[in-house]
């Protein structure tokens, strides 16, 4: 089946597009709690020795992230920068034996993972079999 356009809009490249932006805009929205300071969010950063700067310095980065996954022309260091920062918070959770906190991180790291492979196949290069290189998008069409 020959790759489209992305622009084409058929429905694989769509729902990529809707988790990418699901995704982006939990994190905004949870930079935007941290930001505003509200009292359950606090107590839980506060839990993992994230306060006052570290609160602030940890919203921003995740504000950061989602606004470069939003970009397409920055989304590849985007979903970097959100894979490191989610790796983060849940190795948070897991030194302060916060084990069933866990799970919320790891579901939102494996769908932006998902969103970003629906919509840009070629994020899984390695997985089509040919090391050494980028395969051009045509050959990753070529084996879906």
């Amino acid at each position: 089946m020959p790759m489209t356009d992305p622009s084409s809009g058929n429905g694989r490249q769509k729902a990529g597009k809707i988790l990418i932006y699901i995704c982006a805009i939990g994190l905004i929205v949870s930079a935007t709690l941290k930001f505003a300071h509200v009292p359950k969010v606090v107590a839980q950063m506060s839990s993992m020795g994230y306060e006052d700067g570290k609160l602030v310095l940890v919203a921003g980065l995740e504000l950061i992230s989602a606004l470069l996954f939003l970009v397409p022309a920055t989304r590849s260091v985007g979903l970097l920068i959100i894979s490191a920062f989610l790796g983060g918070g849940i190795a948070s959770h897991i030194t302060t034996s916060q084990f069933l906190q866990v799970l919320p991180p790891s579901v939102f790291l494996f769908l932006t993972w998902f969103g970003s492979w629906l919509r840009h196949p070629e994020v899984l290069w390695s997985w089509s079999g040919q090391t050494g290189r980028l395969p051009a998008r045509r050959e990753i069409a070529g084996s879906l």
